[in-house]
Order: structure tokens, then sequence, then C-alpha cells
């Protein structure tokens, strides 16, 4: 048996050592100095805390009935109150130092709690439990009360208890707490639970249950869910980049701005927060210095990028992230979009969980409450599981969005990517880009499939998207031919560009339509004064004071000017909602034709919060060994130096020769700090300059300066 735990580990050869540290990648994060070190770190509180977090239904419960075993812990003990399969439980245990020489690490005593599985401390008294089979029957109604915990129980006063707690009470098979409380040993729970520790093992995770589908389907529904998501994030950024909306004050986007542009994309308010929190995190969308939230440059780059780096890129961020969108709109806490308090520390794990369940089940599309079931039995303790089912369901709803799964399941670019291929055949699986639409005699046109970029921006420009899917379509009315008007285009040129590409004639009703809305576009037109608005048929202008919905507080200051107190862009959507058709002026009268695009010159980065410390790397890990056991050595010959007070001693011209000397060898060094005190050193001299030793601390392990003037003695090792 080893005295330590630090001797313990001592003991371990690498293999061993690299298993440790990849199950526990904390503990080498940093790199400790030494094997007490990495003891210490290895029985904190939080290294054991993410152990424990780790771990599934089963392997709590092993863990569990070890704590009621009398140490050192024995196998054939811990399968006598489980079942055989703990013996692999166990052994994984040892794997995560968790037990050593059948100890158990006080730690892990306290992280569990004073009363794992319901069952109370051991009793200090020798017991008899047959006497338990005898027992009165007032006796018995107590201790089933007891029996599958909570181990403690109330009784009225422990100097006068009734008959059955004063039998209990004399065996020493409940033992007093305080002058009203008794509490039940460990042992006793045990034999009355029929000498095992739980009622049932959950020795196995649930069924996977769901519906199958073919590859060939899947993959076609999530190519249609990638070409979705892909429009959405366009549109939406297009959309901001003329109309910006302002951010709250506390961060984040307005409950009116997400209603607007999820009615825009034609989708659930949900969804829209997640494009807007994906494109937020691709940096293609930021809050500007102005609170205005708008695209950046970096939007007019990625438009130029092919459909699958656009997609990789997206999900790759969505796989890491810390942000969960789909906390906006809960009624019981009121969170923004794009505001500082999306981040939970467990959503990458959940879903890294549920994409490993979906790749181990290829073509099930999985049901919400079986796979729910199922990452209770894979993670019953884990950090922010009081939002595990909701982080669940929020996955499974983005996985569909992505189109890292069509028809619930996972899809073969989604599976490519995750085994890290290059190519993801993408590009290839979407359809090609159409050049023509169809244009209806009821001022409709059909898009039969994806638009070329260039027409699908000119299109959202002059047509209402009336719905969306395999075929597009666009609905012409005078407001959305006002809007083509507003980005400088020419009622010629609408009819042109819709002539060019419809493969059927226009419509004379839908011509007609173009010509009389370009005819009134203009004819009134509103400037800053708080603003003016200004006609040159004043009769207009009279229509609009006698208009009782309209209260703008304006007031005539000339038969062809009117004046207001609210702003421009407030009077252009007053007017506009109650069938008005201005045009917005400059300040030097010239008709603004051209909404501006903004974009957004930094990127500030929403807050993320480093939830899991990813598995290092086999180099990573034996460098780690490395340096422990160079830490060791070096702690080993300090504490043999300081033990015979031999920190050396020299001059400054000698302290200088012999590190000239030994450049390139270990060294023993005094070395004093700002105070006068002096310390012990173990170092490798690597070069001397300017009256600078650089030096490998054998204590740190890293590369550190020293003032050799600082320097008290030096000897050779």
């Amino acid at each position: 048996m080893y005295r330590t735990f630090a001797d313990f580990l001592r003991a371990l050869d690498d293999e061993a050592l690299e298993r440790l540290f990849t199950l526990r990648p904390d503990l080498i994060s940093p790199t400790p100095p030494d094997y007490a070190a990495l003891a210490v770190r290895a029985n904190s509180g939080p290294s054991i805390a993410r152990v424990i977090d780790s771990l599934n239904a089963f392997e709590l419960q092993v863990l569990e009935a070890l704590m009621v075993l009398e140490e050192p812990i024995k196998l054939k003990e811990l399968e006598k109150i489980t079942d055989s399969s703990a013996r692999f439980v166990y052994k994984k245990f040892e794997e995560l130092c968790l037990v050593y020489d059948g100890l158990i690490p006080n730690t892990l005593r306290e992280a569990l709690g004073a009363e794992p599985a319901g069952l109370g401390p051991r009793s200090l008294a020798k017991l008899d439990l047959t006497k338990l089979d005898r027992a009165p029957e007032s006796a018995k109604k107590v201790m089933s009360a007891l029996t599958w915990g909570p181990p403690r129980g109330s009784v009225g006063d422990i100097k006068n208890p009734g008959p059955g707690i004063a039998w209990l009470l004399e065996n020493h098979f409940v033992v007093p707490l305080d002058q009203r409380h008794v509490n039940m040993p460990a042992e006793v729970g045990i034999y009355l639970r029929g000498g095992k520790v739980h009622k049932e093992l959950q020795s196995k995770a649930p069924d996977l249950e769901g519906k199958k589908y073919n590859q060939s389907e899947i993959d076609r529904a999530a190519i249609a869910n990638i070409s979705n998501f892909l429009r959405w994030c366009e549109e939406l950024l297009n959309f901001w980049g003329e109309v910006s909306p302002t951010a709250l004050r506390s961060g984040g986007l307005g409950v009116r701005d997400l209603k607007e542009i999820a009615q825009h994309l034609g989708v659930s308010e949900g969804c829209a927060a997640f494009v807007a929190e994906l494109c937020y995190l691709a940096g293609l969308l930021a809050i500007d210095s102005d609170e205005s939230i708008a695209p950046t440059n970096s939007f007019d780059i990625w438009l130029t990028q092919d459909f699958e780096n656009k997609w990789r890129n997206l999900v790759s961020l969505w796989l890491i992230t810390s942000r969960v969108s789909g906390l906006v709109g809960r009624s019981d806490q009121k969170f923004a979009a794009l505001g500082p308090e999306l981040d939970r520390v467990s959503a990458a794990n959940i879903r890294s969980r549920v994409l490993e369940e979906l790749r181990s089940n290829i073509e099930l599309s999985p049901n919400l409450a079986s796979l729910t079931e199922r990452m209770k039995w894979l993670a019953p303790l884990r950090r922010g599981a009081n939002l595990r089912d909701d982080l669940v369901k929020w996955t499974l709803e983005e996985c569909e969005w992505l189109g890292i799964t069509g028809l619930g399941a996972l899809s073969t670019f989604a599976a490519e990517l995750l085994e890290g291929d290059e190519e993801l055949g993408v590009n290839a699986a979407l359809p090609t880009p159409i050049d023509y639409i169809t244009i209806q005699s009821d001022q409709t046109a059909i898009a039969p499939g994806p638009l070329q970029h260039e027409l699908a921006v000119e299109m959202s420009q002059i047509g209402d998207i009336e719905s969306r899917g395999g075929a597009t379509v666009y609905r012409f009315t005078e407001s959305s031919i006002r809007r083509g008007l507003d980005h400088g285009k020419s009622s010629a040129e609408i009819i042109k560009f819709l002539t060019k590409i419809s493969k059927t004639a226009l419509p004379q009703p839908l011509e007609y339509l173009i010509t009389d809305t370009a005819r009134k576009h203009g004819q009134l037109r509103v400037g800053s004064i708080h603003c003016y608005l200004r006609c040159e048929d004043p009769s207009i202008l009279t229509e609009i004071l006698a208009d009782k919905r309209i209260d703008l507080a304006l007031r005539q200051i000339a038969p062809t000017v009117l004046v207001s107190d609210f702003d421009i862009d407030e009077v252009l959507n007053v007017l506009r909602s109650n069938g008005y058709l201005p045009a917005a002026e400059s300040a030097q009268g010239i008709l603004l034709s051209s909404p501006h695009n903004k974009r957004v010159k930094n990127r500030p980065k929403p807050p993320r919060i480093v939830g899991e410390i990813e598995p290092p790397t086999k180099e990573a890990v034996t460098s780690a060994i490395r340096a422990i056991k160079i830490g060791e050595q070096s702690t080993a010959k300090q504490s043999q130096l300081r033990s015979n007070g031999m920190i050396p001693r020299t001059t400054a011209n000698e302290t200088l020769d012999i590190l000239n000397k030994n450049l390139n060898r270990t060294l023993s060094i005094g070395y004093a700090d700002n105070n006068g005190g002096v310390s012990h050193r173990i170092i490798d001299a690597q070069q001397i300059s300017n009256g600078i030793l650089l030096a490998r601390d054998h204590s740190t392990g890293e590369l550190q300066t020293f003032k050799i003037i600082r320097i008290t003695g030096v000897a050779p090792l």
C-alpha cells in the first residue's frame, strides 16, 4: 500500500499517465511542476467535479456504492451490493484516479454529499442485523419510511420516543442526531434494501427510438435545409444593411425588431434569433459604436464564397459556441438575441453528445423523448442539467435548420464534416441556380428553382416573397414596386428587367401597376427640418392634413410645404402605411432614390464561455509527462540541497565565470527577490546577455530571465 496519493502517481507508468491525462485533460492545463502538485490538482474540488460530470448513470451508482464500503475497498464487497459488471467500472475509476489502493479521496466523498444513494454514515457500534427480522411492528413502520432515504427521521422528543423508535435506539439501528431527529446507519439501510444499494441498477442506456429513413431521402431534405439557411442569412443581412435596428441599452435585439425580421424571412422568431446569432458569431453582423446592428464588410466577402464554404464555417462555429439562442423568447426570463446573457457552459457538450448519438444511429430520426432519456443516462449530474432537456430539444431544431440533419436524421454532408473531410459534396448536391422566372396573370412570379444571386437580389427589391421552398413565389404590389423605385430603378428599367428574365409575357395589369406607381413616386417628398414635406400639388398636402389617421404634428408653412416634429423615417413609415407614396430627399433637395447599405467596419466578438477543456493531443500528453518527471527530479534535488543547507555562495566574478563555462548545463543557484529573501532554484542555463541570464526553471518548466546581479551563488549539478 502506498503512503500517499502522490506516491501512487509516482508509481504509474507512462501508459497509465497517458490514459489519465487523456481522460482528465484539466490535470495538465497547465502542466503541474511535479507529482505532488499533480496529486493536489487531481484531488481538488473542481477537478473531481469535472470527473463526476462525465460519469453515466450506472457509473454514478457504482460510485455511490463505493461510498458506503469500508476502506480499503474489496471488489467482492462492491459486486455483492451492486453486480458483477461493477468490476469494470471500478477499473475505470482506478484509471481516473478516483480510487487508489482501495482508498477514496475525501474530496470525492464531499462532492457526493453526506448521504450517497440515500444512505447515512456507517455505524460506530457493532450491529446484530438479524434482529431486524424480529423487529416489532412499530419499529418496522419507522424502518419502512427510512429505508430508501433520506435516512433521517424526526421524533417528538429523543428522551421520550415511541416504542418503535425506542427499540431501534436500544439496538443502535438508528442513532440520535439531536433532541428531535435520528439517523439510520448505512449498514441497516443496505440490509433492509436486501443487500443492495439501489432499487434498480441502470446498467444499460435506454434504447434510442425513432423513425428510419433512407439516406438519399435524408440528404435531399438536408440539402434543402442548407439552401434555405444560407438564403435566410443573406436575406437577414441585406435587410439590416438597409434598415439597421438599434440595439437595446442592455445589449441585443429588441422584440419588435426580432418579430419584423422573422416575418421578413418567413420563419419563427426562434429561428430568426438563431440565424442572427450565427451571423453574429461569424463576424457577418456586428453592433456598431452608435448601437446600430448592421452587416460588416465581411458579409460582402462572404457573398463571393461557394455554398459549401459558407455552410462549413457556420456549422463549425455552431459546434463550439456556448451561445444558446433557444433562450430568446422564454416566458420565465427575458433574453434578447445578440445579448450578453446567452452563454451557457454546457451547451457545446450537449451538442457534441447529441451529434454522437446521431452518428451512432445512421438513418435514424430519434424522437425527442427517447433522446432526452438517453442523454439523462449519459450525464445525469452534468453542470447545467436543469437546462439539459431544453438544450437537447434546441439542438435537434438547430440541426434541422442548419441542414446537419434532414427529416431528423444525420445527413451525409454533416457526417463528412464531423469526420474532418475536405470535400463535403454540398456544392454538387445543391440545384444549379436558374436565370428565369414565370410571371402569372395574378401579378405573381414563380421562380421554379434557386435564382442566381444577382437576380434574386433584384427580385427581392421589386417583389414580396409570398412562399418559399423548391419554388419561390413573388407578388408584385404597389409597395414592392415603390421599394424598387427607392433602390434607384425607373419604371422602364423594372419593365425591361422583368421582360428579360420572364419566360412568359409581361401582363398588361402589371405594366400599368409599375408605370402608375412610378408616376406617383416622388411627387411627395420628405426631408429633415425635423422634417418637412413638400409637394407640387397642394391638394395632396391638404388631403394629408385632413387625414385623421396621420398623427405627425404637421403644420403648413407654405402652400406646397408641411413641417413635422417627427424624424424623417417615422414620417415616411406613417405616410406609406396609410396609402401615400412619399420619397425621401436630401438637404439639397435631391431625390434619394437608393437606400444606404450600411456596413460596420469593426467586429466586436460576442462573449463566449469556454465550457470544456479540449482533449489533449498525444504530443501534449507526452510533453506533460516529460515535464512532470523533470520537475520531480528538480524538486528532489532542491529538497536535498535545502535539507543540507547547501544554497551555493559565490562572488560576483565567480558567478559570472561559472555561468559562462556551464551554459546548456543544469545548475544550482541562489536568487534574491525584491525583499532580499534568497530562494533556491534548479535551472538549465541557456544564454547570457546584458547582465541577464536566460534559463529554464525546473520548478515551472518555463524559460525565465534572471538578473545576474541578484544571483547569490551558483554551482554545477
